[in-house]
């Protein structure tokens, strides 16, 4: 009789965790977005291949291989972000972690919103504060594109490229 209200018992308690997660997830929504930052984000997955491909071209005409990153942040200040990286030839090189400092150039310019390395601030941790990665305001919000791989210098022109196409996309958009 023991074992049998004890399976009950658990049977009961198991279900209720079931249910209970169940329901806490279910109540987890994404946060309705605007018609404007669903423009611009469409905007941004429709382009981010061909930008990528731009950056892809810089860098092999430069005989550099490393990682490019590119990214629309919508509004004034960094809530979000939608984002695509492409390994170019290589995601490492030596001990050096190709991925690892792009994202470091973009996370610092999602927080500067300045071209990393720009020195507006004295980099945080997990910053470095390489210059590579370059940001642009457009309607809505704000593009960045990052490449790390070459030179400081060779990262800059070749990001530069990505964002000046993707840049045109944004044209002649209007924010409310």
């Amino acid at each position: 009789m023991k074992f049998y209200l004890f399976i009950v018992l658990l049977f009961l308690i198991v279900s209720f965790q079931k249910t209970h997660a169940q329901n806490n997830f279910g109540s987890i929504k994404e946060p309705q977005k605007d018609k404007e930052t669903k423009l611009r984000e469409r905007i941004f997955i429709d382009y981010a291949d061909t930008c990528l491909g731009v950056i892809e071209q810089s860098a092999q005409s430069l005989l550099i291989k490393g990682v490019a990153f590119i990214a629309f942040i919508p509004g004034d200040t960094t809530l979000s972000w939608i984002s695509k990286i492409k390994v170019i030839g290589a995601l490492t090189g030596g001990n050096v972690n190709y991925l690892a400092i792009a994202c470091s150039k973009a996370s610092e310019m999602a927080s500067t919103l300045k071209n990393s390395g720009s020195g507006v601030r004295v980099p945080m941790v997990g910053e470095f504060g390489y210059k590579g990665g370059v940001i642009k305001k457009v309607s809505g919000g704000y593009i960045l594109a990052v490449f790390s791989g070459g030179t400081s210098d060779q990262d800059v022109e070749v990001a530069n490229n990505g964002l000046d196409l993707l840049g045109k996309y944004y044209i002649g958009l209007i924010s409310k």
